[in-house]
């Protein structure tokens, strides 16, 4: 059941009223084996930082950054262990970008004391001129998270109380954290957030469980690995939840796209049939079947073969596409 003490009193918004918008996790910054192309495993900062300030002029709203500290042995194979670290990539790319918003994407929030993650993330938001926007996760890794913070089976409980934590601690410069696992009084966190009331929280996961985390915690939702056929039911059990645990507060809802390759910039080359692909008016159809289900940001990635074709679809997806998802 949640606490509903620990229940942040305000929301806030990010996404603008009535508007659409897509960002990108990035590339390169993790490189599991179940999806790392290619040209990715000998790309490097270089190509990073070149993608990055593509998407930025191509008008991404945000770009995304993975987290995972340590990965155990078992599951090397397929996850890999080349996973950049969240915060100091994103203030890397603070320095290189200008517009867009800086996404942790998840950040596994109870690895960390709250107070550290703040520390990390207002100083984050203030590098950023208040490009932030913080989302979180319970984590899936047994080992990491006993290593990190025991008692992997409460994971949910500690981000439940973790996430309200870091809402207190963006708010109160000498933030009161009633514990019982992360308790702290007296204690003060600065630099303050740009951002007033604070930096957002969305929420990541498409379990029952993290489907109720967002309604009750979060100001966003991130949801992993849905179906698209899926999405309408959840987000209908995420709006009950969240009218009866909010009051029906304002939320913005996003999705995570099937890849994409925009025929006409690029070679063309076999693909499996789950990407889109197409011209400009046939990305933005399908896109526009996910935004009349009630998402307002939409996580898009692209099928490419090199760093070159992979900016030339970013800028391409930003100039004609783009604008065929305003409302």
């Amino acid at each position: 059941m949640t606490d509903l003490s620990l229940i942040p009193p305000d929301v806030v918004r990010t996404v603008p009223d009535g508007e659409v918008v897509y960002g990108m996790q990035l590339p390169i910054q993790s490189q599991s084996t179940l999806y790392v192309a290619d040209w990715e495993k000998t790309a490097g900062p270089p190509e990073l930082a070149r993608i990055a300030q593509a998407a930025d002029a191509a008008g991404f709203f945000y770009l995304g950054v993975c987290d995972h500290t340590a990965i155990p042995r078992r599951l090397a194979d397929a996850m890999g262990t080349i996973w950049y670290d969240t915060t100091a990539t994103l203030g890397w790319l603070a320095a290189l970008t200008t517009r867009t918003h800086l996404l942790s994407h998840v950040l596994i929030l109870a690895q960390r004391h709250p107070l550290r993650a703040a520390k990390e993330l207002c100083t984050l938001d203030v590098l950023s001129g208040g490009r932030l926007i913080v989302g979180v996760g319970a984590g899936h890794v047994p080992e990491e998270y006993e290593l990190l913070t025991g008692d992997f089976e409460q994971r949910g409980r500690h981000t439940d109380e973790a996430v309200s934590a870091l809402a207190r601690a963006f708010t109160a410069e000498f933030p009161e954290l009633p514990g019982p696992r992360f308790p702290a009084s007296g204690l003060g966190v600065a630099p303050r957030p740009v951002r007033s009331p604070r930096p957002p929280i969305w929420i990541g996961g498409s379990s029952p469980a993290a489907i109720r985390r967002t309604a009750a915690f979060g100001d966003g939702w991130l949801p992993q690995g849905t179906r698209r056929r899926d999405l309408p039911e959840q987000i209908a059990r995420l709006r009950e939840l969240r009218a009866e645990l909010r009051g029906s507060a304002p939320l913005d809802i996003g999705t995570i796209v099937e890849p994409i390759f925009l025929t006409g910039h690029g070679a063309p080359w076999d693909l499996p049939n789950y990407v889109i692909s197409g011209e400009a008016t046939e990305v933005a159809t399908s896109l526009r079947e996910l935004t009349a289900m009630g998402v307002n940001h939409l996580q898009v990635r692209f099928m490419a073969r090199s760093v070159e074709e992979f900016c030339t679809q970013v800028t391409a997806f930003g100039a004609e596409v783009g604008p065929l998802l305003r409302p």
